[in-house]
Protein backbone atom coordinates (compact mmCIF):
# COMPACT_ATOMS: atom_id res chain seq x y z
CA UNK A 1 0.00 0.00 0.00
CA UNK A 2 1.28 3.47 -0.92
CA UNK A 3 0.56 6.50 1.23
CA UNK A 4 0.42 10.13 0.19
CA UNK A 5 -0.38 13.34 2.04
CA UNK A 6 -2.26 16.44 0.99
CA UNK A 7 -1.15 19.94 1.87
CA UNK A 8 -4.64 21.41 1.90
CA UNK A 9 -4.68 23.56 5.04
CA UNK A 10 -2.21 26.45 5.30
CA UNK A 11 -3.79 28.06 8.36
CA UNK A 12 -0.76 27.90 10.64
CA UNK A 13 -0.72 30.89 13.04
CA UNK A 14 2.40 32.31 11.40
CA UNK A 15 3.31 35.39 9.34
CA UNK A 16 2.87 35.05 5.59
CA UNK A 17 6.62 35.04 4.96
CA UNK A 18 6.92 31.92 7.15
CA UNK A 19 4.61 29.83 4.95
CA UNK A 20 7.41 29.00 2.50
CA UNK A 21 9.85 27.71 5.13
CA UNK A 22 7.05 25.78 6.88
CA UNK A 23 5.99 24.07 3.65
CA UNK A 24 9.64 23.34 2.86
CA UNK A 25 10.22 21.65 6.21
CA UNK A 26 7.09 19.47 5.88
CA UNK A 27 7.79 18.52 2.26
CA UNK A 28 11.38 17.55 3.04
CA UNK A 29 10.28 15.59 6.10
CA UNK A 30 7.79 13.66 3.96
CA UNK A 31 10.33 13.20 1.18
CA UNK A 32 13.11 11.92 3.39
CA UNK A 33 10.79 9.69 5.44
CA UNK A 34 9.47 7.66 2.51
CA UNK A 35 5.97 9.11 2.09
CA UNK A 36 5.04 8.18 -1.48
CA UNK A 37 3.25 11.27 -2.76
CA UNK A 38 2.47 14.89 -1.96
CA UNK A 39 -0.69 16.62 -3.18
CA UNK A 40 -2.22 20.08 -3.23
CA UNK A 41 -5.79 21.13 -4.01
CA UNK A 42 -6.34 23.14 -7.16
CA UNK A 43 -8.47 25.80 -5.52
CA UNK A 44 -8.08 29.56 -5.36
CA UNK A 45 -10.24 30.07 -2.24
CA UNK A 46 -10.28 27.67 0.72
CA UNK A 47 -13.17 25.22 0.36
CA UNK A 48 -16.16 24.98 2.66
CA UNK A 49 -15.66 21.33 3.66
CA UNK A 50 -12.44 22.31 5.43
CA UNK A 51 -14.46 24.24 7.99
CA UNK A 52 -12.24 27.26 7.38
CA UNK A 53 -13.29 30.62 5.92
CA UNK A 54 -12.70 31.28 2.23
CA UNK A 55 -10.09 33.84 3.24
CA UNK A 56 -7.86 31.17 4.80
CA UNK A 57 -4.54 31.02 2.90
CA UNK A 58 -4.65 29.01 -0.34
CA UNK A 59 -1.55 29.26 -2.56
CA UNK A 60 -2.02 28.61 -6.29
CA UNK A 61 -1.53 24.92 -7.02
CA UNK A 62 1.03 24.78 -9.82
CA UNK A 63 3.26 27.48 -8.38
CA UNK A 64 3.19 25.47 -5.15
CA UNK A 65 4.05 22.21 -6.95
CA UNK A 66 6.96 23.88 -8.71
CA UNK A 67 8.23 25.09 -5.36
CA UNK A 68 7.78 21.61 -3.83
CA UNK A 69 9.64 20.01 -6.74
CA UNK A 70 12.59 22.28 -6.03
CA UNK A 71 12.87 21.37 -2.34
CA UNK A 72 12.34 17.59 -2.65
CA UNK A 73 14.15 14.74 -4.40
CA UNK A 74 12.01 11.60 -4.72
CA UNK A 75 8.42 12.14 -3.61
CA UNK A 76 5.76 12.22 -6.35
CA UNK A 77 3.71 15.41 -6.82
CA UNK A 78 0.23 16.23 -8.07
CA UNK A 79 -3.03 18.11 -7.73
CA UNK A 80 -6.08 16.47 -6.21
CA UNK A 81 -7.42 17.63 -8.58
CA UNK A 82 -7.42 20.32 -11.26
CA UNK A 83 -10.87 21.44 -12.39
CA UNK A 84 -10.99 21.23 -16.18
CA UNK A 85 -12.59 24.67 -16.43
CA UNK A 86 -9.72 26.49 -14.73
CA UNK A 87 -7.03 26.30 -17.45
CA UNK A 88 -6.81 25.93 -21.20
CA UNK A 89 -5.71 22.33 -21.91
CA UNK A 90 -2.73 23.25 -24.09
CA UNK A 91 -1.32 25.48 -21.37
CA UNK A 92 -2.18 22.93 -18.69
CA UNK A 93 -0.31 20.10 -20.45
CA UNK A 94 2.68 22.40 -21.01
CA UNK A 95 2.62 23.24 -17.30
CA UNK A 96 2.48 19.58 -16.27
CA UNK A 97 5.21 18.68 -18.73
CA UNK A 98 7.53 21.40 -17.44
CA UNK A 99 6.94 20.19 -13.90
CA UNK A 100 7.65 16.60 -14.94
CA UNK A 101 10.87 17.58 -16.73
CA UNK A 102 12.21 19.79 -13.96
CA UNK A 103 11.30 17.33 -11.19
CA UNK A 104 12.97 14.42 -12.98
CA UNK A 105 9.70 12.64 -13.75
CA UNK A 106 7.81 12.85 -10.47
CA UNK A 107 4.39 14.20 -11.44
CA UNK A 108 0.83 12.98 -11.56
CA UNK A 109 -1.72 14.75 -13.75
CA UNK A 110 -4.73 15.01 -11.44
CA UNK A 111 -7.86 16.25 -13.18
CA UNK A 112 -11.64 16.13 -12.97
CA UNK A 113 -14.80 17.82 -14.21
CA UNK A 114 -14.92 20.10 -11.17
CA UNK A 115 -17.47 20.50 -8.42
CA UNK A 116 -21.06 19.66 -9.29
CA UNK A 117 -22.31 23.01 -8.03
CA UNK A 118 -24.18 25.98 -9.39
CA UNK A 119 -22.31 29.02 -8.02
CA UNK A 120 -25.48 31.11 -8.16
CA UNK A 121 -27.12 28.90 -5.50
CA UNK A 122 -24.28 29.20 -2.97
CA UNK A 123 -23.99 31.58 -0.06
CA UNK A 124 -21.15 33.99 -0.62
CA UNK A 125 -18.99 34.24 -3.72
CA UNK A 126 -17.64 31.07 -5.37
CA UNK A 127 -13.98 31.21 -6.41
CA UNK A 128 -14.80 31.21 -10.12
CA UNK A 129 -17.09 34.22 -9.82
CA UNK A 130 -14.70 35.87 -7.41
CA UNK A 131 -11.80 35.69 -9.86
CA UNK A 132 -13.82 35.98 -13.04
CA UNK A 133 -13.22 32.42 -14.29
CA UNK A 134 -15.88 31.02 -16.67
CA UNK A 135 -17.54 27.97 -15.11
CA UNK A 136 -19.75 26.18 -17.64
CA UNK A 137 -22.45 23.69 -16.82
CA UNK A 138 -21.47 20.24 -15.57
CA UNK A 139 -22.52 18.74 -18.92
CA UNK A 140 -20.19 21.10 -20.77
CA UNK A 141 -17.37 20.46 -18.32
CA UNK A 142 -17.59 16.71 -18.96
CA UNK A 143 -17.29 17.45 -22.69
CA UNK A 144 -14.29 19.68 -21.96
CA UNK A 145 -12.79 16.99 -19.75
CA UNK A 146 -12.87 14.36 -22.47
CA UNK A 147 -11.33 16.76 -24.99
CA UNK A 148 -8.62 17.69 -22.47
CA UNK A 149 -7.77 14.03 -21.93
CA UNK A 150 -7.57 13.51 -25.70
CA UNK A 151 -5.29 16.54 -26.02
CA UNK A 152 -3.11 15.28 -23.16
CA UNK A 153 -2.58 11.94 -24.89
CA UNK A 154 -1.85 13.68 -28.19
CA UNK A 155 0.70 16.11 -26.73
CA UNK A 156 2.48 13.47 -24.65
CA UNK A 157 2.54 11.16 -27.67
CA UNK A 158 4.32 13.89 -29.61
CA UNK A 159 1.45 14.17 -32.11
CA UNK A 160 1.47 17.74 -33.46
CA UNK A 161 -1.43 17.33 -35.88
CA UNK A 162 -4.30 19.79 -35.36
CA UNK A 163 -6.94 19.04 -32.74
CA UNK A 164 -10.42 20.36 -33.45
CA UNK A 165 -13.06 19.64 -30.85
CA UNK A 166 -16.32 21.19 -29.77
CA UNK A 167 -14.65 23.33 -27.09
CA UNK A 168 -10.98 23.51 -28.05
CA UNK A 169 -8.98 23.99 -31.25
CA UNK A 170 -5.19 23.53 -31.25
CA UNK A 171 -3.60 23.99 -34.67
CA UNK A 172 -0.20 22.65 -33.59
CA UNK A 173 -0.10 21.03 -30.11
CA UNK A 174 3.69 21.15 -29.89
CA UNK A 175 5.11 19.98 -26.56
CA UNK A 176 8.86 20.49 -26.34
CA UNK A 177 10.55 19.31 -24.24
CA UNK A 178 8.23 16.36 -23.77
CA UNK A 179 7.75 14.58 -20.45
CA UNK A 180 10.44 12.53 -18.73
CA UNK A 181 7.88 9.87 -17.83
CA UNK A 182 6.96 7.71 -20.79
CA UNK A 183 4.49 7.32 -22.31
CA UNK A 184 3.23 10.20 -20.11
CA UNK A 185 2.91 11.39 -16.55
CA UNK A 186 0.21 9.17 -15.03
CA UNK A 187 -3.24 10.67 -15.44
CA UNK A 188 -5.30 10.50 -12.24
CA UNK A 189 -8.97 11.12 -12.98
CA UNK A 190 -11.11 11.94 -9.96
CA UNK A 191 -14.80 11.21 -9.60
CA UNK A 192 -17.20 8.35 -9.03
CA UNK A 193 -19.79 8.81 -11.77
CA UNK A 194 -20.45 5.38 -13.21
CA UNK A 195 -21.58 6.28 -16.74
CA UNK A 196 -19.14 9.08 -17.57
CA UNK A 197 -16.22 9.46 -15.18
CA UNK A 198 -15.33 5.81 -14.66
CA UNK A 199 -15.70 5.15 -18.38
CA UNK A 200 -13.22 7.98 -19.04
CA UNK A 201 -10.88 6.39 -16.48
CA UNK A 202 -10.98 3.16 -18.47
CA UNK A 203 -10.39 4.97 -21.76
CA UNK A 204 -7.81 7.59 -20.86
CA UNK A 205 -6.47 7.43 -17.28
CA UNK A 206 -3.74 5.63 -15.39
CA UNK A 207 -5.31 6.06 -11.93
CA UNK A 208 -8.76 6.60 -10.46
CA UNK A 209 -9.53 8.60 -7.33
CA UNK A 210 -12.41 7.45 -5.16
CA UNK A 211 -13.55 8.67 -1.74
CA UNK A 212 -12.97 6.99 1.60
CA UNK A 213 -16.23 8.03 3.19
CA UNK A 214 -16.84 7.12 6.85
CA UNK A 215 -19.59 4.77 7.84
CA UNK A 216 -20.50 1.10 7.57
CA UNK A 217 -21.20 1.28 3.82
CA UNK A 218 -17.78 2.61 2.77
CA UNK A 219 -16.53 -0.80 1.63
CA UNK A 220 -19.66 -1.59 -0.35
CA UNK A 221 -19.46 1.72 -2.18
CA UNK A 222 -15.78 1.39 -3.11
CA UNK A 223 -16.31 -2.20 -4.21
CA UNK A 224 -19.25 -1.11 -6.36
CA UNK A 225 -17.27 1.63 -8.11
CA UNK A 226 -14.32 -0.65 -8.78
CA UNK A 227 -16.65 -3.29 -10.22
CA UNK A 228 -18.09 -0.67 -12.57
CA UNK A 229 -14.58 0.34 -13.60
CA UNK A 230 -13.68 -3.30 -14.23
CA UNK A 231 -16.77 -3.71 -16.42
CA UNK A 232 -15.85 -0.62 -18.47
CA UNK A 233 -12.31 -1.95 -18.90
CA UNK A 234 -13.61 -5.31 -20.08
CA UNK A 235 -15.98 -3.61 -22.53
CA UNK A 236 -13.28 -1.51 -24.22
CA UNK A 237 -10.47 -4.06 -23.91
CA UNK A 238 -8.41 -2.25 -21.27
CA UNK A 239 -6.41 -4.14 -18.65
CA UNK A 240 -8.09 -3.26 -15.34
CA UNK A 241 -4.88 -4.05 -13.47
CA UNK A 242 -3.04 -1.26 -15.30
CA UNK A 243 -5.07 1.34 -13.44
CA UNK A 244 -3.88 2.48 -10.02
CA UNK A 245 -6.75 2.60 -7.53
CA UNK A 246 -6.52 5.51 -5.10
CA UNK A 247 -8.78 6.96 -2.43
CA UNK A 248 -8.80 10.39 -0.84
CA UNK A 249 -9.21 10.04 2.92
CA UNK A 250 -9.58 12.38 5.89
CA UNK A 251 -8.73 9.62 8.37
CA UNK A 252 -6.64 10.86 11.31
CA UNK A 253 -3.53 8.71 11.85
CA UNK A 254 -3.42 9.63 15.56
CA UNK A 255 -5.33 6.42 16.38
CA UNK A 256 -2.55 4.15 15.13
CA UNK A 257 -4.24 0.77 15.52
CA UNK A 258 -7.45 1.88 13.82
CA UNK A 259 -5.51 3.65 11.07
CA UNK A 260 -3.43 0.61 10.10
CA UNK A 261 -6.44 -1.68 10.28
CA UNK A 262 -8.37 0.66 7.99
CA UNK A 263 -5.48 0.63 5.52
CA UNK A 264 -5.76 -3.17 5.49
CA UNK A 265 -9.49 -2.92 4.82
CA UNK A 266 -8.88 -0.57 1.89
CA UNK A 267 -6.18 -2.83 0.47
CA UNK A 268 -8.53 -5.80 0.69
CA UNK A 269 -11.01 -3.86 -1.45
CA UNK A 270 -8.35 -3.34 -4.11
CA UNK A 271 -7.00 0.10 -3.19
CA UNK A 272 -3.33 0.70 -4.01
CA UNK A 273 -2.69 4.24 -2.78
CA UNK A 274 -4.30 6.30 0.02
CA UNK A 275 -4.11 10.10 -0.23
CA UNK A 276 -4.48 11.51 3.25
CA UNK A 277 -5.63 14.98 4.29
CA UNK A 278 -7.07 14.87 7.83
CA UNK A 279 -8.75 17.90 9.35
CA UNK A 280 -6.33 20.65 10.32
CA UNK A 281 -2.87 21.52 9.04
CA UNK A 282 0.08 19.16 9.06
CA UNK A 283 2.92 19.92 11.44
CA UNK A 284 6.17 18.11 12.12
CA UNK A 285 4.81 16.16 15.09
CA UNK A 286 1.67 15.04 13.27
CA UNK A 287 3.66 13.99 10.22
CA UNK A 288 6.20 12.14 12.38
CA UNK A 289 3.35 10.12 13.87
CA UNK A 290 2.25 9.09 10.38
CA UNK A 291 5.82 8.21 9.41
CA UNK A 292 6.02 5.80 12.37
CA UNK A 293 3.14 3.86 10.80
CA UNK A 294 4.61 3.90 7.31
CA UNK A 295 6.47 0.55 7.50
CA UNK A 296 3.27 -1.24 8.50
CA UNK A 297 1.31 0.48 5.71
CA UNK A 298 3.96 -0.27 3.08
CA UNK A 299 3.98 -3.91 4.15
CA UNK A 300 0.26 -4.31 3.42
Amino acid sequence: MKLGIGLTDFSWPIPTDHIGPTVTDLAQQADESGIDSLWVMDHFFQIRMSGLPQESPMPEAYATLGFLAGVTKRIRLGTLVTSVAYRHPGVLIKTLTALDVLSGGRTYFGIGAGAAVDPSTLEGVFETDGLGIPFPSLKQRFEMLEETLQIAHRMWDGDETPFRGKHYTLTRPLNSPNSVQRPRPPILLAGVGERKTLLMVARYADACSLSDLPGPEFGTEIEKKLNVLRTHCNTIGRDYNEIEKTVASRLDPADADHFVEHMRELAALGIDHVLLAPAGPWDEKRLAGLVELLPEVHAI
